[in-house]
């Protein structure tokens, strides 16, 4: 889903930011240029929403490991 029409900015873009260390509002807001005179500035003032979406990655990540097909999952050491 879209979260900025202006830079064409979507959950999955903020997810992946997340995932490379962008979580903070300020950092979020540079790295997607959302001060820039090109956008509208409605998803800079809802900064907070962002942050749930990028910290929400986080959570997303541990599931990727049950969606591998069986013979793909690590086998735990004992």
């Amino acid at each position: 889903m879209y979260v900025c029409l202006c830079k064409g900015l979507t959950e999955s873009d903020v997810q992946q930011a997340a995932r490379n260390g962008k979580v903070c509002p300020d950092t979020l807001k540079t790295c997607f240029g959302l001060e820039d005179e090109d956008c509208c500035g409605r998803c800079a003032k809802n900064i907070h929403e962002l942050v749930a979406i990028a910290n929400s990655a986080g959570s997303l990540t541990n599931l990727v490991p049950t969606l591998l097909p069986q013979h793909q999952r690590r086998r735990p050491a004992y």
